[in-house]
């Protein structure tokens, strides 16, 4: 996963290719990047900023919010294997209550996760290869197709399995490969769809479903803004 770079279309983006047939119903495993849960309940950890994980992380002097604004986090959470683990992120200090709440929620449901880590900076730049699926939250980048910062740049946001759950408009998906999820009909483990857990867990907090949108549909994203 991740090596196989997309041919660039002219805006920028990897050319939109017909999913391949291993992740038409995707159920990847979960590698380890933290011990999992040791009962195999939910725990979640709320502190500042270790120093490492902002350097690893996309935040820079340039972003809309101070280093000292974000909180790292670290969630429980299901994966496609059946089993627990701990994930991480970062968010915006204010949202931090709502987002560990929310996964709580997803946890209890076993809603299942592939993966949940830090944005690293190097992915900005790197090749476009159309098949991420990190659930995640801040990343410091302009909204998408604008020069405004986005919900994530504050850390105000999170998408969720983005390959289950692309964002569409027009004819862009992102994730390029994922054009079989844009079926919405086809139920598959990993999507959210209107009135299930996760719509109503971060309903509940006064979050926002991208899924609702008309144009575009960004059916991983969950924001505290309305954007």
């Amino acid at each position: 996963m991740g090596a196989q770079p997309l041919p660039l279309r002219s805006d920028g983006y990897g050319q939109i290719l017909s999913t391949p047939p291993e992740l038409v119903d995707r159920a990847l495993p979960t590698v380890d990047l933290l011990p999992p849960p040791e009962d195999g309940r939910y725990a979640s950890t709320v502190q500042a900023v270790p120093s490492e994980v902002l350097a690893r992380s996309t935040w820079q002097a340039e972003c809309p919010v101070a280093a000292g604004e974000l909180r790292y986090l670290t969630m429980s959470f299901w994966g496609f294997d059946g089993r627990p683990h701990t994930g991480e992120m970062l968010v915006g200090a204010s949202a931090a209550q709502a987002v560990t709440a929310a996964f709580g929620t997803l946890f209890e449901s076993r809603f299942p996760i592939e993966e949940m880590r830090v944005t690293r900076a190097d992915e900005l730049d790197a090749a476009p290869t159309g098949d991420g699926n990190n659930t995640s939250a801040f990343v410091c980048r302009p909204t998408r197709g604008a020069r405004t910062w986005s919900a994530h740049a504050y850390g105000q946001a999170v998408d969720v399995n983005p390959f289950c759950n692309p964002y569409v408009k027009d004819d862009v998906v992102l994730p390029e490969l994922a054009s079989a999820y844009t079926d919405r009909s086809v139920e598959r483990a990993g999507m959210i769809r209107p009135g299930d857990v996760a719509t109503s867990a971060f309903g509940e907090a006064g979050w926002t479903w991208g899924g609702n949108w008309d144009d575009p549909k960004d059916i991983m994203h969950f924001s505290a803004t309305g954007r």
